[in-house]
């Protein structure tokens, strides 16, 4: 198709998910545009960012290694360590909108606070300085971990101490001095046990605790002497000899959590998504970490536990995860109640055509190469190379999706996106192949679109 018969769009966010989305529609000349409400692109992995969505904390690793993380069309320096530092992530994200000419396609410093689909299914997106857009397309890539989440309903009772979320952890000295406190860490998810093992030492915190209803299986980021990737294993291996390998080379290498002093977990090793760290569980082992069950109550300068014992605490750290918040939309229309918003391939919702959430999951190894492979995708669409099914269709294979992904662990909020990775490839390669030829079959790229140009062109775009 030209490019003048080509959709116009519109991509919320500048982070990995809204930068590979600008990428795939440039590759085919789609028109769009591409708003980012921070200075800076990045998203999570821009330490401090000035729009105050990140939670990236000084000290920051990512625990996916490099051959998991990197693109498939921008691999990394072979210099480049196993394990990157966040500002490493950043400096990666940066080379790769410069490698592909993007740079002067991204407008800062514009924050979209409303976007709403008029009688045509046009979009309609206004800007905090009161300018509205139309567009044929919306690409929604403002991330989900940045609405800090707390305990609902509250604990009982006061709390006399501070209290933050891990999203405004930076290091031990900020937002609070945690020299010499006695901090309670609640959760032991990633963050809780990264912020944890860094307070614990006794020349910062006085006394660490850490609450959890529950345990976890704790992985290094290195089995036998290799990235262990979260037990990724071969990917030709049917599922369940995955599992039931990978249980096995777990409890050989690392052990059982329980001999480390940590809660026996009530579930397998895989039924949860996965938990990484190299020195937590030898800290608690060593006594610099205390583990405690969930809370019972707060009571002034002290917090009781379910197991009735009581502790003096100064700080609280809630590590207690995120809401899925789409602030510019109105709740009636998209929303996500216990952070279950159900997606067709987890990226359309039936209905609604015109409308992608890119990376909006929680997959097994990384959002990078899940974010590539959505975009990509889409991007074929919009260029009438693929046909959506039926709404019916969609529907059925939403439920059946949900039950292959998300039936193995147990119920969570933060579970209620979960996607073994390899799995969904090549779920999505399958699906693109059928689209495909459901898109010969109905004339698409070639004298129509699936989505239509309808809105007309305002900015400078990708196409030009």
């Amino acid at each position: 198709m030209k490019p003048d018969t080509l959709p116009k769009c519109c991509i919320i966010g500048a982070g990995c998910s809204g930068i590979v989305t600008a990428k795939a529609l440039a590759e085919r000349g789609i028109p769009f545009d591409w708003f980012e409400m921070s200075d800076r692109i990045g998203g999570q992995w821009a330490f401090e960012n000035p729009n105050g969505k990140s939670a990236a904390y000084r000290s920051l690793h990512i625990d996916t290694s490099k051959e998991q993380l990197q693109l498939s069309d921008f691999p990394m320096p072979r210099d480049t360590p196993h394990y990157l530092h966040h500002t490493q992530v950043l400096k990666y994200l940066e080379s790769y909108v410069k490698h592909f000419g993007l740079s002067d396609k991204v407008k800062l410093n514009t924050e979209i606070i409303k976007a709403e689909r008029d009688g045509q299914g046009i979009w309609q997106v206004r800007l905090r300085n009161g300018q509205v857009h139309s567009y044929d397309a919306l690409f929604v890539c403002n991330g989900h971990h940045w609405d800090c989440r707390l305990p609902e309903p509250a604990y009982p009772g006061d709390f006399d101490g501070l209290q933050i979320h891990s999203h405004s952890y930076r290091d031990p000295f900020i937002p609070v001095d945690f020299r010499g406190k006695s901090v309670l860490v609640v959760g032991m998810g990633n963050s809780a046990m990264d912020i944890a093992n860094e307070l614990c030492p006794r020349h910062v915190a006085k006394k660490l605790f850490v609450s959890t209803r529950r345990g976890a299986h704790i992985f290094p980021r290195f089995l036998l002497g290799k990235p262990a990737d979260k037990g990724k294993l071969y990917p030709w291996l049917p599922l369940s000899l995955q599992r039931w390998v990978g249980r096995r080379i777990f409890h050989f290498a690392v052990g059982h959590m329980e001999d480390f002093g940590l809660p026996k977990p009530d579930h397998r090793v895989f039924e949860a998504h996965v938990s990484v760290s190299d020195t937590f569980p030898t800290l608690v082992a060593s006594g610099d970490i205390e583990i405690r069950p969930g809370i019972r109550k707060l009571d002034g300068d002290s917090v009781v536990f379910e197991d009735g014992r009581r502790e003096n605490v100064d700080i609280i750290v809630w590590a207690t995860g995120y809401k899925v918040t789409f602030p510019f939309f109105d709740p009636a229309f998209i929303s996500a109640p216990s952070n279950r918003l159900p997606l067709f391939k987890r990226v359309l919702k039936p209905g609604i055509p015109n409308l992608f959430f890119i990376a909006l999951a929680q997959p097994s190894i990384t959002l990078f190469a899940l974010a590539d492979r959505q975009a990509k995708w889409i991007a074929a669409y919009l260029a009438g190379e693929y046909a959506l099914p039926a709404e019916d269709e969609q529907k059925r294979t939403i439920v059946a999706d949900e039950k292959r992904h998300m039936s193995r662990y147990y119920a969570s909020a933060r579970h209620t996106m979960q996607l073994d990775q390899d799995i969904y490839f090549a779920e999505l390669e399958r699906e693109l192949r059928r689209g495909r030829k459901r898109a010969r079959s109905l004339g698409f790229g070639r004298t129509r679109l699936p989505v239509p140009r309808l809105a007309e062109l305002e900015f400078s775009s990708a196409a030009e």
